[in-house]
């Protein structure tokens, strides 16, 4: 039975690894998968999901405003599918979870997303929100804080390691960016809200 899942973290907890060794997987036994990644997100190149352990596919992109289950649809059309694969879907509009589900529902596709869970000031994505509301199963993949503790929240900061608690909720960036914390060491460092 096709599901729709999410499988959420804070940043460098393997997301992209973890989807792309899924992929892998899939295809190693003959299946066809379909890898889609956020247009906006280009760190690993254009059209292409990529890890910081250095492996990497490429993949069809989304937009805002593009209609996903035309897109699945068309990609269906071509021939079998087994799974499909969505990095970055924090970056999802809720009308695209909408139409991941409906392709669930209606075409019988697995539709696997990845994404952050929250931003930088502990709110949640868009996409992330509405996946919480329609997927049929969620899955955390965990990192640490440097305590120790798991690691929930993540911080933005500039270039002089600067924490940063206002900005537009999207800038895409990496290890230079963004640092995950424990809630507790994240409060520390937003000033305790």
């Amino acid at each position: 039975m096709a599901k729709l899942y999410f499988h959420y973290s804070t940043m460098n907890a393997g997301k992209s690894t973890l989807l792309l060794q899924a992929s892998y997987n899939y295809r190693e036994r003959g299946m066809e998968t379909f890898l889609i990644t956020a247009r906006l997100d280009n760190r690993a190149g254009a059209a292409r999901i990529g890890s910081r352990i250095g492996i990497g596919a490429e993949a069809d992109t989304f937009a805002p405003g593009e209609d996903l289950f035309a897109k699945l649809q068309a990609r269906l059309d071509q021939g079998p599918l087994a799974c499909v694969f969505i990095d970055e879907a924090q970056f999802l509009e809720p009308d695209q979870v909408w139409q991941l589900a409906r392709a669930v529902d209606d075409l019988r596709i697995p539709v696997m997303c990845y994404g952050l869970r929250v931003d930088f000031q502990g709110n949640l994505f868009p996409g992330s929100a509405a996946l919480l509301a329609l997927a049929d199963e969620m899955r955390e993949a965990r990192t640490i804080c440097h305590c120790g503790k798991k690691a929930t929240m993540v911080v933005r900061q500039d270039d002089a390691g600067t924490v940063l608690r206002d900005g537009d909720q999207v800038q895409i960036g990496g290890n230079e960016t963004y640092v995950s914390l424990c809630r507790v060491h994240w409060r520390a460092a937003m000033g305790d809200r």
